[in-house]
């Protein structure tokens, strides 16, 4: 059988899918040329990430199809529900990338505090002709430690930032609407762990009294956060998006920036990917990466043993 991974594979995922018996074919096809690909080279297994789309036209199109599988947690560039009506098994891997897209969400916001995301740009620019200048200017930072943070979406992404918060002293609020209590726990190095239970309180509530707000929530039809929500914020809070383009205003979310209302913001995802609107991209208080969250060594190694392992039970 042959399987597409045409978004990559990791290669320990690959070398476990050959060493099954599996052909792997890493061969990236444009979008426009990819029903024509699957069908001539009848391909069981189509693998994408977030750059392929598999539709309702290519899953009627491809009948050798058996599985569809996405790299990564969110499935918005399958058609799930469709592809399973016609008999396609689809999977995903919801638990490899939590850690990695955790630490994205710290990276930006400890860059944020002490603004490294406008250092970064005008060191290089300033820093010979205007270090004192410069260094009066980024001399106002913040610790977290003592600081809340508000996470909306309170699934593993948002539990495995949690942990983080809460290693490093922080005030942990949640928001979910499926779950109320969770219990978290924290690991350490020598293998002790300690346990947390953090109980789910209402979105607008969160909102008002975090002084960081994170989404980790599934793209939807409508914004998460908007014009009301920004407005409940504290003032000078901010905000970090490494879940899904669309969750956030991204307009109301200049507007706060450019009102004072917020001191800054994190976006890894946007609402058009992968061209991000102008304003967002030359914002000098917006902290900016190309929707890296699952993108480590670690997370990519761990999502292709994950695929490997579904796909061998269900084709065994």
């Amino acid at each position: 059988m042959k399987i597409l991974a045409n978004d990559g594979i990791s290669l320990s995922g690959e070398i476990a899918l050959t060493e099954a018996g599996y052909e792997v074919i890493t061969t990236n096809v444009s979008q426009e040329q990819l029903v024509s690909f699957i069908n001539e080279n009848n391909i069981t297994v189509l693998l994408v990430r977030s750059a392929t789309t598999a539709r309702k036209e290519l899953i009627d199109s491809c009948p050798s199809l058996k599985i569809i599988g996405r790299g990564g947690v969110g499935m918005d560039n399958i058609d799930v529900e469709y592809a399973r009506e016609k008999g396609l098994s689809v999977i995903n891997t919801p638990a490899s990338s939590s850690s990695s897209v955790a630490e994205l969400v710290f990276a930006h916001l400890y860059g944020g505090v002490r603004f490294l995301y406008d250092s970064n740009r005008n060191m290089p620019l300033e820093g010979e002709s205007n270090f004192k200048g410069l260094k009066k200017a980024y001399a106002k930072g913040i610790e977290l430690r003592g600081k809340t943070l508000g996470i909306i979406g309170f699934g593993r992404i948002g539990q495995e930032v949690a942990k983080i918060a809460l290693g490093i002293g922080m005030k942990v609020k949640a928001s979910d609407k499926y779950l109320n209590n969770v219990e978290v726990s924290v690991s350490l190095f020598n293998g002790d762990s300690i346990k947390v239970s953090i109980k789910t309180d209402d979105m607008n509530e969160v909102i008002k009294s975090s002084d960081f707000i994170t989404l980790h929530v599934p793209a939807q039809k409508d914004y998460v956060i908007g014009k009301e929500e920004f407005a409940m914020m504290k003032d000078g809070s901010a905000i970090i998006n490494a879940a899904r383009g669309g969750v956030i205003d991204e307009a109301a979310l200049v507007n706060s920036l450019d009102d004072g209302k917020l001191s800054f913001a994190c976006l890894d995802t946007y609402e058009n990917e992968p061209k991000p609107e102008i304003k967002l991209l030359m914002h000098p208080r917006i902290s900016l990466t190309p929707h890296i969250g699952a993108a480590t060594l670690e997370a990519q190694d761990r999502i292709g043993l994950e695929l490997a392992s579904q796909i061998k039970t269900i084709l065994s």
